[in-house]
């Protein structure tokens, strides 16, 4: 049995090309995700905030000390990451196209050399408002490293996203 499934996904593997330029698409065309933290008291809170992805598949958020979720970063570094298609683009809501996310947090440094370069990226994608906030004292770059992930296409069209072979698994009737 086990091999079966292994052929299986392997042809399926080879068709998925177009539905990871679509994942790629979504993520690249967004500009905010959404991120639901824990506090201090275990009580779980949404925030949204503007982000940039790296060719390894990290995100990069830059947000002040005044954002609740600033705190649950720096004090619980396991959360999920939504990134999602703008209702407006769907034709029906329960079919929403969607990315979900488990990620490790790690708050990048200045002086890491990443730090400079995802300023960069950010600036680029959303523009000179990154400059400005970058020079306040009470923001912080963090790094989000997706550890597993689910991708919903539609009805009936759920992929596992394996983070480590960087490819889509089916998830449903077999």
């Amino acid at each position: 049995m086990v091999d079966y499934q292994l052929t299986l996904k392997d042809e399926w593997m080879k068709s998925t090309t177009e539905l990871e330029n679509k994942l790629n698409e979504l993520i690249s065309s967004q500009q905010t995700l959404m991120m639901a933290t824990a506090n201090l008291d275990a009580l779980p809170e949404v925030s949204v905030t503007p982000f940039v992805q790296n060719s390894a598949g990290c995100f990069y958020i830059l947000v002040s000390d005044l954002a609740g979720h600033t705190a649950n970063l720096q004090n619980n570094p396991k959360i999920s990451v939504l990134v999602v298609r703008p209702e407006a683009e769907c034709a029906n809501p329960f079919a929403r196209e969607r990315a979900i996310f488990n990620c490790q947090v790690n708050e990048v440094l200045t002086s890491d050399p990443i730090y400079a370069e995802q300023i960069q990226a950010l600036t680029n994608k959303l523009g000179e408002t990154v400059r400005l906030l970058n020079s306040l004292p009470d923001f912080h770059l963090f790094e989000l490293r997706p550890e597993s992930g689910r991708y919903i296409v539609g009805f009936g069209q759920a992929y596992q996203i394996d983070v480590l072979n960087q490819c889509l698994i089916s998830i449903g009737p077999k």
